[in-house]
C-alpha cells in the first residue's frame, strides 16, 4: 500500500496521479483538502507586517538618530548607550534567510558600551501596527484559542537567546516571549516562530491610530524586564516590565550585531510561508505612512480673489496613495512662485498645493516651481 501526503494549491478540491516507470498514468481518485492553514481561509494579503522583507528605504541606507530613519515602517530607539549605534539597511547574501528568497535586512552594529549593561539601558526595533488592520485581520482576540503567528528570520554575532514583545494600545496590555528555540547560532540566518493567543482583557479599536505594536530587543534592562513575565502570558502594561529577562552580552560586547528579515504576523496556528510581495506593493504599503518625492515639478495658476476671500497660485500635488491621516509636510530644496516665496497650503491625506495664498482682492497670477521635492511624513 502506498500512501500519499500532497498539498493542494488554488482549491479544496483536486485529482492525485501516480506515473509509473513506463510513463503511464494512474489516476487514483479525488482527494478533498479538509482544512486551510491559516484557518481563516486567508491566501493572500495575510501578514499585517509592512515591509517585513527590509526591501524599502525611502529615507537612507543608514542612520545613527532615533526613530524612522532607515527602512520603512520600522523605527529603532536606544537608551543610555555610551556610544553610537548604527542602523542600516543590508544585502541579504547566503545562509536560511537567502534561500527563502530574502535579499535585504535590517542591521543593527552595537557601539562600545563601556558603562556596562545599566538597568534601564534598551536597544529596541519595532513597527506599530494600525488598529483597524488588526480588527478587520480576522483574528478573534478576546479568545485564547484564536492565534496570531509571528515568524521571522534573524542573525546575531552574539549566540544568546533574545526578547521580544507585544503591546496593545487600546486594552494596555502586553505579552513578552523569549526565543532561543532552535538554538541560536554565532552570525547564522536562524527562523524563529512565536504564536501569540488571545486575551479577553484587550480592546482594538477600528480606527487608525496604534493597535499593536511589536518589539524585538536585542538588549533591553532590568528596569523594563520581569521573570515572571517569561511565561509568555499577557500582563498589564501599568507594570512597565512586558519584557522578559535577557542577559546583557550582546550589549556589552563592541561592535556586536543584529540582523532581521522576513517578518510576517499572520492570523493562523503555525507560521506559513512568508508572503513576498513585489517591491511597487511594498512601496505603496509604506507610502501610506510616509513619501519622499524628488521629482522637479512646474505649473501655473490664475485667480479672482474679492473682499475677505483668498486664493492660491501653485501647483496641485496629489500623493501615489491616501495617506493615513493629514501628514507633516517639509518641502526640500529651492522652491519659489513669481512674486514671492513658495508653501504648501491645504495638505490633506491625499495632496496639497505647492504656491503661494494670495490674500485680499483683485486679479493675480503667476508661475510656480519646485525643484527640489517634498516629503511627507504619517507614521503612527
Amino acid at each position: 500500500q502506498l500512501v500519499y501526503q500532497c498539498t493542494i494549491h488554488g482549491g479544496m478540491v483536486g485529482n492525485i496521479y501516480i506515473r509509473g516507470g513506463s510513463g503511464n498514468e494512474t489516476n487514483v481518485g479525488v482527494i478533498t483538502a479538509t482544512a486551510f492553514i491559516p484557518s481563516s481561509g486567508q491566501l493572500a494579503h495575510r501578514n499585517l507586517i509592512i515591509n517585513g522583507a527590509m526591501n524599502v528605504a525611502q529615507r537612507a541606507t543608514s542612520s545613527t538618530a532615533d526613530g524612522y530613519q532607515t527602512v520603512d515602517r520600522w523605527e529603532i530607539f536606544d537608551g543610555g548607550q555610551d556610544a553610537a549605534i548604527t542602523r542600516q539597511q543590508v544585502d541579504v547574501t547566503s545562509g536560511a534567510a537567502y534561500d527563502a528568497g530574502f535579499r535585504k535586512a535590517v542591521k543593527i552594529t552595537n557601539g562600545n558600551q563601556t558603562g556596562g549593561a545599566g538597568a534601564s539601558d534598551y536597544i529596541q526595533i519595532d513597527q506599530r501596527i494600525e488598529a483597524q488592520n488588526v480588527a478587520q485581520s480576522g483574528w478573534n482576540y478576546k479568545s485564547s484559542s484564536s492565534n496570531l503567528t509571528l515568524s521571522f528570520y534573524m542573525k546575531s554575532s552574539v549566540a544568546q537567546a533574545f526578547s521580544g514583545s507585544f503591546r496593545v494600545f487600546d486594552g494596555g496590555s502586553a505579552l513578552s516571549f523569549k526565543y532561543s528555540t532552535p538554538s541560536i547560532s554565532a552570525n547564522t540566518w536562524t527562523k524563529f516562530a512565536v504564536t501569540i493567543p488571545g486575551n479577553s482583557n484587550i480592546t482594538i479599536d477600528n480606527d487608525n491610530g496604534v493597535g499593536i505594536q511589536l518589539f524585538l530587543f536585542p538588549f533591553i534592562g532590568t528596569t523594563y524586564t520581569s521573570s515572571s513575565s517569561n511565561t509568555e502570558t499577557w500582563i498589564s502594561t501599568a507594570t512597565n516590565t512586558y519584557a522578559n529577562d535577557m542577559t546583557s552580552t550582546w550589549w556589552t560586547t563592541n561592535g556586536a550585531t543584529f540582523e532581521l528579515t522576513g517578518v510576517q504576523l499572520e492570523v493562523s496556528p503555525v507560521a506559513t510561508p512568508y508572503e513576498h510581495l513585489t517591491f511597487a506593493e511594498e512601496l505603496t504599503n509604506c507610502q501610506r505612512y510616509y513619501i519622499k518625492d524628488t521629482m522637479v515639478r512646474e505649473g501655473s495658476g490664475y485667480g479672482v480673489v474679492t473682499g475677505a476671500l483668498d486664493n492660491i497660485v501653485g501647483i496641485q500635488v496629489d500623493f501615489p496613495v491616501t495617506m493615513r491621516t493629514s501628514p507633516d509636510l517639509t518641502l526640500l530644496g529651492t522652491t519659489y512662485r513669481t512674486g514671492g516665496n513658495s508653501d504648501a497650503q491645504r495638505v490633506t491625506p491625499t495632496g496639497f498645493i505647492w504656491g503661494r495664498k494670495q490674500v485680499g482682492g483683485g486679479t493675480f497670477h503667476g508661475a510656480a516651481y519646485a525643484t527640489g521635492g517634498y516629503q511627507v511624513d504619517a507614521e503612527i
